[in-house]
């Protein structure tokens, strides 16, 4: 069995270390010369949308390491320079660095007629059975386009870094564009008075911004059980989120058109605060671009100097053929997200390709269970039409109370996915026995 792993970012390096402790051998490729993918800030290979104020949403112990806990005197909510530096602890305490080559970007795997793999990297190529992708999702920008010109500056989310990188924002009109995560936490940090001369939000529909603490923990400590139904968990949690932050128009945001967690939380406990002391102006949708000045849905214009587009990212395999990857419209159907139904494709697997909650930092240390056992022969998969079946079914648990958008193909709920990961390798262990 030889194997191919690309990628050294959390999804890269948890899936290292597992197939490590199966004793499979691998070819681990980074194109980088550093790990830590999306958390290493200022990332030479550019895949990383690190911000230099970022911390991240995810509370310490929700999206901590199954054998490597966090340390304990950490903030809540740690900044990037503190995860990367976990990343890379846990990489040298578990001596995998020897292991992975950096600076080594793959730039072809084509898929063989006998079943196998041509996996093309610093210009050689080898063949291997089984390829596991762990480039991250955060990297591609999804830039959107609207009539007109510009006289000013567009930048996306994934470009900016401070507030003078990569261009100067200090005393200009700001225009950010999205209201997830990235885009309220610019706006955040440009909105304060000493930054941006005015700061406004370009948003098409209204969203529901959930604080990161409720009765003074991070929202995500106490997880409610997974056994509990999904549809009482959401009830019984937008309760408690309308509780405490209210109605959103309140604000100046748009009413929603969906009740808290019908689509991917936004969270902040600055967002709400600066609206309500005037520093962040709430706009719609951009219509045209007008030379000095944006023209938005409702017929109002503004003069503006920078536009940041938080508008998300792209699905993006760009060293793998259209046909072994099917992405439409930011999404891929996978089996338990990790591999798809076509048996040609089994030797194709896909790690940390999912919009997880709280957390996709540790998602990839539990799916690493299951490709272990498959690659180790102690787990077999379903048919092709089981497989196929399952995927829309698991689709529609996780997704079917979103509303409908590009943001919303990959979401999985942590506990039960996870519960369904291990009830998944029990049965494949048993499909095995059974064909013995």
């Amino acid at each position: 069995m030889t194997i191919a792993l690309i990628g050294a970012g959390c999804s890269g390096f948890t899936t290292a270390k597992r197939l490590r402790d199966e004793g499979l051998a691998f070819d681990w490729f980074e194109a980088s010369d550093r790990i830590g993918g999306n958390w290493a800030f200022e990332n030479p290979n550019g895949m990383s949308s690190a911000y230099q104020s970022l911390h991240i949403d995810t509370s310490k112990t929700r999206l901590q390491f199954e054998e490597y806990p966090v340390p304990a005197d950490w903030p809540d909510f740690p900044h990037h320079s503190l995860i990367a530096a976990y990343f890379n602890a846990y990489v040298d305490h578990f001596r995998l660095r020897e292991l992975v080559r950096l600076n080594t970007a793959v730039t072809a795997v084509k898929r063989r007629a006998d079943g196998g793999w041509d996996v093309t990297a610093a210009g050689q190529t080898k063949r291997y059975d089984t390829v596991v992708v762990a480039n991250g999702h955060h990297w591609s920008p999804n830039r959107p386009v609207w009539p007109g010109h510009f006289d000013g500056s567009i930048i996306h989310a994934h470009d900016y870094k401070t507030p003078f990188k990569p261009i100067e924002m200090v005393g200009k009109n700001v225009l950010v564009v999205g209201l997830g995560n990235s885009a309220v936490d610019i706006a955040s940090e440009l909105g304060q008075r000493p930054l941006a001369r005015k700061l406004w939000v370009s948003t098409r529909r209204g969203v529901w911004v959930l604080p990161k603490y409720l009765g003074g923990k991070p929202v995500d400590k106490t997880p409610l059980p997974a056994w509990m139904p999904p549809g009482l968990m959401r009830k019984l949690a937008a309760r408690a989120i309308i509780k405490a932050v209210g109605r959103m128009e309140d604000y100046g945001l748009p009413t929603p058109d969906h009740r808290p967690l019908e689509a991917h939380p936004t969270v902040s406990s600055e967002f709400l605060l600066r609206l309500g002391n005037g520093d962040i102006g709430i706009k719609p949708a951009i219509e045209a671009l007008e030379g000095a000045n944006v023209r938005f849905t409702d017929g109002s214009t503004e003069a503006i100097d920078v536009i940041i587009t938080a508008t998300g990212y792209n699905i993006d395999f760009p060293f793998l053929d259209a046909a072994d990857a099917r992405v439409t419209d930011n999404h891929i159907p996978l089996f338990k997200r990790m591999v798809q139904a076509d048996p040609a494709l089994h030797g194709l697997w896909f790690m940390g390709l999912a919009q997880a909650l709280p957390t996709l930092v540790n998602l990839a240390e539990q799916q690493a269970k299951l490709l272990a056992a498959y690659l180790a022969g102690r787990y077999a998969l379903p048919d092709a039409a089981t497989m196929a079946r399952v995927i829309a079914e698991d689709e529609k648990r996780y997704q079917a109370h979103y509303y409908a958008s590009r943001r919303h193909t990959m979401q999985v709920n942590f506990e039960p996915y996870v519960a369904d990961l291990m009830r998944e390798i029990a049965a494949g262990a048993r499909r095995l026995k059974q064909a013995a």
